[in-house]
């Protein structure tokens, strides 16, 4: 899988899907992380999802973050956090407006946490790609049993 791109230097799809996915997490309001997702399938892009708080909610930037205030390390006791992560409301938005998502690909800015990872696989997304780590091995190991391919965006650069 190759993101460079082509003679008339239009992107390949995985750097046009991945530039997308960078935009969308610049609406983040976490004040610790800011992370995009993109829901693609037959190289049309179905949901969007940036990490925020729920609808009706005080979002982290005017409430305060009490992960932060924990001192609770990333990767760790995700139920403190007030937010939904990037993937979560790129799923939900699917099923809030009826959009089947099953046999998808997902990029993300950062590796799925295990419990995104959890429905990313029940929702049926078969491919994962991904621009940075993040330091949650129960996730990756799920995608694998799973046959899900998570997939490193700076690997296939070239």
């Amino acid at each position: 899988m190759s993101v460079k791109s082509n003679k008339k230097g239009r992107p390949s799809w995985d750097r046009y899907f991945m530039d997308i996915c960078t935009l969308v997490a610049s609406r983040s309001t976490c004040l610790r992380r800011q992370v995009g997702a993109v829901i693609v399938k037959d190289k049309r892009i179905l949901t969007t999802g940036y990490n925020g708080a729920p609808s009706g909610l005080k979002h982290c930037e005017e409430s305060g973050c009490l992960r932060e205030e924990l001192k609770v390390p990333s990767g760790e006791r995700h139920e403190l956090c007030r937010a939904l992560h990037a993937e979560m409301n790129a799923l939900l938005q699917a099923a809030h407006y009826g959009i089947s998502v099953s046999g998808g690909i997902m990029y993300c800015t950062d590796q799925p946490c295990v419990i995104c990872a959890k429905m990313i696989l029940n929702a049926g997304i078969k491919k994962v790609i991904i621009k940075s780590s993040y330091p949650d091995e129960l996730a990756r190991k799920f995608f694998q049993e799973a046959g899900v391919e998570v997939i490193n965006y700076e690997e296939t650069s070239e």
